[in-house]
């Protein structure tokens, strides 16, 4: 950590988070619960100093994203914006949840004079430090923001940030529904069901217990984009699910899960301040909610076949050895390939895009 010891942040966490709980009148929903230890100033995982970012534990990170595994992933999708640039008259790039910058660093270098304006969203401060750090080299290119604007006018790139998105837990219990929230009880956090007359977007089938999530924030963030957004595109890369097999039967644990020292836990009440909280995400949902709004799907398919699209395989080729290794990774269906995704939406007139010539599940969706 940097500035504070682990167990002084997760004790001030917990003190904020039960002063939430008090004021929640004794309960408080798994979505604003993930809000606050994510994104609490100062203290949630996203805004505290601790090193997320890296390849093995010893560095201190937790896991390690694309970019960072190999400059080839930010290269290969700079072929796709590149495209989507050309296509939609554009020449700025907005990018969601940044991370290290290393993705950044890689687009600017690989688009070069193509991009005029490369505005970074993000909540963190500590990561906006080390993305300024990274990125000084572009000078004022590279610009910061805290919110959107009211219109933007370019291409969105977003890579595992949708996954990061506070969700609802949803618990079918004795054939009940109910939503799951937080307590404090016997001096610690714990979880507590409600009933609810909230649902899945589609029935569950079978009479077992069953616990999902919903995706209220992520479907709010694109229908925001959908409504600033005036011309341009969008890239979102993550790990989820069309609808179909996102609530399928047999996945009744869900998919909430933590990541810490590059380790997988369920337990998201535990080290609370010290560990990322994911979901996976619903993309028939997300989709839904853009087309909605005024911003329909471009093209959806695996991140191996995307990437495929773009000409990593022939980058590939050239490459040093560990190289070609991170970039199998990237593609192959028991690494990355099948379960991360692709969605990319449109904001004017829709062409063939490059990253969806080939193995387009929009149909899927």
């Amino acid at each position: 950590m940097t500035g504070s010891k682990p167990t002084s942040v997760t004790t001030a966490l917990r003190t904020l988070l039960r002063g939430a709980i008090t004021r929640a009148d004794g309960w408080l929903p798994f979505d604003r619960y993930m809000a606050l230890a994510l994104y609490a100033p100062g203290l949630g995982y996203y805004a505290n100093g601790s090193r997320k970012f890296g390849h093995l534990p010893a560095s201190g990170s937790d896991f390690v994203t694309a970019p960072e595994m190999t400059p080839l992933f930010g290269q290969t999708l700079a072929v796709a914006v590149a495209d989507a640039l050309t296509a939609t008259g554009c020449d700025e790039i907005w990018e969601f949840g940044a991370g290290s910058g290393a993705l950044a660093s890689q687009l600017l270098q690989a688009l070069g004079d193509r991009v005029r304006r490369y505005t970074i969203v993000d909540l963190s401060g500590t990561l906006r430090a080390r993305q300024q750090a990274t990125l000084a080299a572009h000078g004022d290119t590279v610009q910061w923001a805290s919110e959107l604007p009211d219109a933007m006018h370019g291409v969105v790139v977003g890579n595992e940030v949708l996954d990061a998105m506070p969700v609802k837990l949803l618990a079918r219990i004795a054939g009940v529904w109910h939503e799951r929230g937080v307590v404090w009880q016997d001096d610690r956090l714990a979880w507590a069901d409600r009933p609810t007359d909230l649902r899945p977007p589609v029935e569950i089938d079978g009479t077992h217990d069953y616990l999902t999530e919903i995706h209220p924030q992520a479907q709010a963030f694109v229908r925001t984009l959908a409504d600033r957004l005036t011309q341009g595109a969008a890239f979102f890369l993550d790990y989820g699910f069309p609808e179909s097999e996102y609530f399928h039967p047999q996945r009744h644990m869900g998919t909430l899960m933590c990541h810490q020292g590059h380790r997988a836990d369920p337990d998201p009440l535990a080290d609370v301040g010290l560990k990322d909280i994911t979901a996976h995400v619903d993309f028939t949902g997300v989709a839904l909610a853009a087309q909605e709004a005024g911003l329909p799907t471009l093209g959806y398919t695996s991140q191996g076949h995307f990437l495929l699209n773009c000409g990593l395989a022939q980058v590939l080729a050239e490459a040093p050895l560990a190289e070609r290794v991170a970039g199998q990774r990237l593609m192959a269906e028991h690494e990355m390939g099948e379960l991360f995704k692709v969605i990319a939406f449109h904001k004017g007139p829709a062409w063939d895009a490059i990253g969806f010539t080939h193995g387009d599940r929009t149909a899927r969706l």
